[in-house]
């Protein structure tokens, strides 16, 4: 994914544009580890868990299958719509408005979410919702593209998308380099919060081969293109498509999954 815009909560078009194709981002968005899931889950006092901008419930169901008892808290009603299509209970708002009705959770996660909740209204939040000993956790898959493939996916969307907000020759860096502006802030807020314990990062690599096919599916669902014009989707997706052709058609994908993550502590009085 390109750089994200400074202060990415505040660009709330970006942030609530996700169901405009809900069925394509289910299918096309990637997963994330196992291992994850059951750290998050061991390092948890219990199964209760919020996860914060649930989208089409992606990681609610991945935490459903370790165990977990999961709520889902998505802005976006087409996005809830599918998630409770597929087996998650959600409540439609944003995760700021809120209103937890004394419920409190073992965990609250957030995955490719919690960028767009204001960081410091989003950790005081998740601690008044988490019981002591509790755990935040809000994750990121961060890609890495082969770089000549890179290149030119930077090339292409800079010349279809010139006065796009979003960064996209950061997509040619080491891309954990360009995420850790975006930790920074809500890793301080989270430092700032009472009853946190210090934020941890976990990190987990892994791999995926991509088709032309499953890319070109996936990258509609990026916040850079969901809102472009249809002509200029194409025409991105008609290049970028071409780009692969040219390495054979298909890739592999480098990812490494980042978590950033506090527990609350266990002498926290209930909120």
């Amino acid at each position: 994914m390109p750089t994200l815009p400074p202060e990415p909560h505040q660009h709330r078009a970006v942030a609530e544009s996700f169901g405009s194709d809900a069925d394509r981002y289910d299918r096309a968005r990637p997963r994330y580890p196992e291992a994850m899931v059951a750290r998050i889950r061991a390092a948890s006092p219990g199964p209760d868990v919020l996860d914060v901008g649930c989208g089409t419930g992606i990681a609610a169901r991945q935490f459903q299958a370790s165990g977990c008892k999961v709520l889902g808290v998505e802005p976006d009603a087409r996005m809830a719509d599918l998630a409770r299509q597929l087996g998650v209970e959600v409540d439609v708002a944003t995760f700021e408005a809120w209103d937890p009705a004394g419920r409190q959770f073992d965990a609250v996660v957030s995955g490719q979410a919690w960028h767009w909740i204001d960081p410091a209204a989003g950790a005081a939040k998740a601690a008044r919702v988490l019981r002591p000993g509790g755990r935040l956790a809000a994750f990121w898959n961060v890609f890495q593209l082969p770089p000549d493939l890179a290149e030119a996916v930077a090339e292409i969307c800079q010349r279809v998308m010139p006065d796009s907000p979003f960064d996209f020759r950061s997509m040619t860096k080491p891309p954990l380099d360009a995420y850790q502006a975006l930790f920074a802030k809500p890793t301080e807020e989270i430092r700032q919060t009472a009853g946190f314990n210090e934020p941890e990062q976990w990190s987990f690599d892994w791999k995926w081969t991509y088709t032309r096919e499953a890319w070109l599916d996936q990258m509609p669902t990026q916040g850079a293109f969901t809102r472009l014009p249809p002509d200029k989707l194409a025409e991105v997706l008609q290049s970028v498509g071409t780009a692969i052709d040219a390495m054979g058609g298909t890739f592999t994908m480098r990812y490494t999954t980042v978590v950033l993550t506090a527990a609350l502590s266990s002498t926290a009085p209930g909120r």
